[in-house]
């Protein structure tokens, strides 16, 4: 089945996941060039995740300059996380799971807007811009990102049903604000000294470029170790399959649009 591209002009080239490709299924190749613009103004079945669960928490990290592009992301517009009815419904389940343990989810990113993944790509091409490796990818080189897997095509994001998150320990302790231009601390650093967010320990920081983010690397500490266990364990019992080299990054299994990439905004006025 051809790829159908919603809200985008033809011919733009797209970012896996978070930056990578999925293994699991093999990613989909990039929308061809005779990709359909739709004319529908809102995203069809998708929802505000804390209109279905108001107890997950968000942090998305790409609505602000806390990111590795040091900036807020081009389409969002608001720091909400929309996602597909059918897996929105699929994290609220996982919810009650995770807080029978004593946690509950935070969510980093969810749908992604096609202009916020072309975005990515042309960052990528600014070899000189790297206002925030220190924290995001301090050994590796920019210009090997693509080389080296870290940044590809497409997007599973902008399909809707995939959603980078973590564990936050009970009850929630206050999380640090960023402030632009602070010194920064690279996100391979003991969870003490990296950016102070309030999740458990999971090895890295979020969107950690980095060997010290594959789901089931060994270079990380015991309760690191555990916690992405639990993670994946409550994420697959859910119905999402994870991502090998991103201990964050979750997509629906049974997910509604499969070959579909969608590019309006986030935004509450874009799930009607």
């Amino acid at each position: 089945m051809s790829k159908v591209l919603v809200g985008l002009t033809a011919g733009v080239i797209t970012v896996t996941g978070c930056g990578r490709p999925e293994p699991t299924p093999p990613p989909s190749a990039p929308p061809p060039p005779s990709a359909t613009r739709s004319a529908a103004s809102t995203l069809p079945g998708f929802v505000v995740l804390s209109d279905v669960d108001p107890r997950i928490l968000t942090d998305i990290r790409y609505y602000g300059p806390h990111n590795f592009v040091g900036r807020p992301v081009t389409g969002y517009t608001e720091p909400l996380c929309l996602l597909t009815a059918q897996a929105a419904e699929a994290l609220r389940r996982v919810q009650e799971t995770a807080l029978a343990t004593g946690h509950t989810l935070k969510v980093y990113d969810c749908y992604r807007p096609q202009s916020a993944a072309d975005e990515f790509v042309a960052w990528a091409r600014h070899t000189d811009e790297e206002q925030m490796k220190a924290e995001f990818y301090p050994r590796v080189a920019k210009s090997d990102l693509f080389d080296q897997g870290y940044l590809g095509a497409p997007t599973a994001h902008s399909r809707g049903s995939t959603v980078d998150l973590t564990l936050v320990g009970l009850p929630a302790r206050q999380q640090a604000g960023y402030v632009p231009g602070q010194p920064l601390v690279a996100c391979t650093a003991a969870q003490p000294q990296r950016f102070g967010d309030n999740s458990v320990d999971m090895g890295t920081g979020f969107d950690c470029f980095d060997p010290l983010a594959h789901t089931d690397t060994t270079r990380v500490g015991p309760t690191a170790r555990e916690n992405r266990r639990l993670l994946h364990r409550l994420m697959t019992d859910g119905g999402f399959v994870g991502y090998d080299r991103e201990w964050w990054h979750f997509r629906y299994r049974d997910e509604p649009w499969p070959d579909t990439y969608f590019d309006l905004p986030v935004a509450r006025s874009s799930v009607g």
